[in-house]
């Protein structure tokens, strides 16, 4: 039989697995993609004939053009404006469980721990190839996916919810935090509920976290007053990285994605994007049902 010389046969299959491994590490769909471009151009100038195991050898080429970007992408975050969240999708993301929270708790964590972590617990690698993908041994690679595995510990919820309990979770404070029901929003929010807000300098935004029921009441109320109520239109509800939420379009025209934690049936974290160069897969996603 004579060998495939396409290197797109053994490739392609693997390519959504990759996808997701460069996704998880950079918290960019555009990111991710141009490390799998890259990947594949390399496995293009490989000797494949002499390659045992293919995902293995890609995995290993994605890891480590992750950790470069990933090197670059902590000094650009240093001077983003405002917050930065990881760019938000609607898709189930299968075989893993992290949620834009757990995703956050990465962010806190090293280069080399973040990919150990995902390698060895959310795609299934044992450390020995773990090691061979980070340049490290397999015994510095336990402990690097040890300290991770502690950090997304402490961020799970303690008492998660049902996706429908969420969804009605979701669906009540877009419908309080838009008609301006202060007191729907008070038996919502947790008291020491968070909001994040990330417009990258693009739009309107919070430049700083809001922390506490009261002053995120405060700023809801605000908005209702400056836009008049109900001035959203909802184009999508559903999972947005893992946690309930919705996607709408403002009252100023800008799209926005809102993803909700909730911690003992009330909104303990409330994540909210409006970054333009963020949207772009999202909107992808959504205005398949929703083409204006």
């Amino acid at each position: 039989m004579q060998p495939d010389n396409n290197p797109a046969n053994t490739f392609d299959p693997l390519r959504p697995r990759l996808l997701r491994i460069a996704y998880r590490m950079l918290g960019s769909v555009a990111e991710a993609e141009d490390v799998v471009q890259e990947a594949y151009l390399r496995w293009h100038q490989t000797d494949r004939a002499a390659v045992r195991d293919a995902e293995a050898v890609l995995v290993r080429t994605v890891t480590r053009l992750c950790l470069d970007v990933m090197k670059s992408a902590r000094v650009q975050r240093e001077h983003y404006v405002g917050t930065w969240l990881p760019e938000p999708i609607v898709e189930p993301v299968e075989g893993d469980d992290l949620t834009l929270t757990l995703m956050m708790a990465l962010e806190r964590l090293s280069p080399l721990e973040r990919a150990a972590f995902l390698l060895h617990d959310v795609f299934g690698m044992d450390f020995d190839e773990v090691a061979k993908a980070i340049g490290r041994d397999p015994a510095a690679c336990r402990q690097l996916a040890s300290r991770a595995r502690n950090h997304v510990r402490e961020a799970r919820p303690r008492f998660p919810v049902t996706e429908d309990q969420g969804r009605e979770l979701a669906s009540a404070f877009f419908t309080a935090s838009r008609s301006g029901d202060l007191g729907a929003l008070q038996a919502l929010l947790a008291q020491e509920v968070v909001l994040y807000s990330d417009g990258g300098g693009k739009t309107r935004a919070a430049l700083n976290p809001i922390y506490g029921r009261e002053k995120n009441l405060r700023m809801l109320e605000g908005l209702v007053r400056r836009t008049g109520p109900n001035a959203s239109r909802l184009v999508y509800e559903g999972l947005i990285d893992g946690l309930p939420g919705f996607v709408t379009i403002e009252a100023d025209g800008v799209w926005q994605t809102t993803a909700l934690a909730i911690e003992e049936g009330r909104i303990a974290t409330i994540y909210i994007t409006r970054n333009p160069d963020k949207l772009h897969t999202i909107l992808q996603a959504v205005r398949k049902d929703d083409p204006s």
